[in-house]
């Protein structure tokens, strides 16, 4: 039987990857179908996500995933301002292994980019603040930097264009291109600048325009 948990992940997963959006119903009865479980496991994995700020009850509506107001928006780029450099400081020179798996990441989402793979390459430029933390090994960075991404793909959304991919690309390669040379301080200067530039993006005028038809069975339904 699929756990709680594992409903919760799969929908954080569904927002990293944009197939479920901002403001987008999550039915407990249409969910329940989907993992064949009880509705009430469903209703405790929903609570779990309301309780990481992903989701939301509306009365007499049901479950709906989050819509960040602006101000929301500003405080996630306020708290990874304040993470992702710091747990860059003390990153050292990571090893051979763990440069390569960040170097073979940045190529992937520079060959999404240069295909104009628009969903591959949103999932790859967010997963990547992911992937640095698992990397540098803290599994609790790990999971904070999992409900940040996802919150952060939530933000985009609404509030931000997608126009900014190849920067995002160029500046994840400097970073790890100063983690490879053991420059701590500078991966963490280049991270702050990289989010500052992404929070100098959020434009309030942009919330509304997308649309909320139900992806939920495409989303959230493993393929076989």
């Amino acid at each position: 039987m699929v756990t709680l948990s594992a409903i919760a992940q799969r929908v954080v997963r569904s927002i990293l990857e944009r197939k479920i959006k901002p403001g987008e119903r999550l039915g407990e009865q249409e969910l329940a179908g989907l993992f064949a479980v009880s509705r009430t496991v469903v209703r405790e994995a929903l609570m779990q996500l309301q309780a990481r700020g992903f989701v939301e009850v509306r009365p007499r509506s049901g479950w709906f995933v989050v819509e960040p107001s602006f101000e929301d928006a500003k405080q996630t780029y306020a708290a990874r301002r304040v993470i992702e450099p710091g747990m860059l400081r003390d990153a050292g020179k990571p090893l051979q292994a763990v440069l390569r798996r960040l170097r073979e990441h940045v190529a992937e989402e520079r060959e999404a980019i240069k295909n104009s793979d628009a969903a591959t390459r949103s999932v790859l430029l967010a997963d990547f603040h992911v992937c640095l933390a698992e990397c540098l090994g803290n599994r609790f960075l790990c999971a904070t930097m999992i409900d940040l991404s996802a919150r952060t793909t939530l933000v985009s959304a609404l509030y931000q264009s997608t126009s900014a991919a190849q920067e995002s690309n160029t500046d994840h390669a400097d970073i790890v291109a100063a983690l490879a040379i053991g420059d701590s301080a500078g991966a963490e200067m280049l991270m702050r600048k990289h989010i500052d530039a992404l929070a100098a993006t959020l434009d309030e005028n942009r919330a509304g325009l997308g649309s909320g038809r139900d992806r939920l069975r495409e989303a959230l339904v493993p393929s076989r």
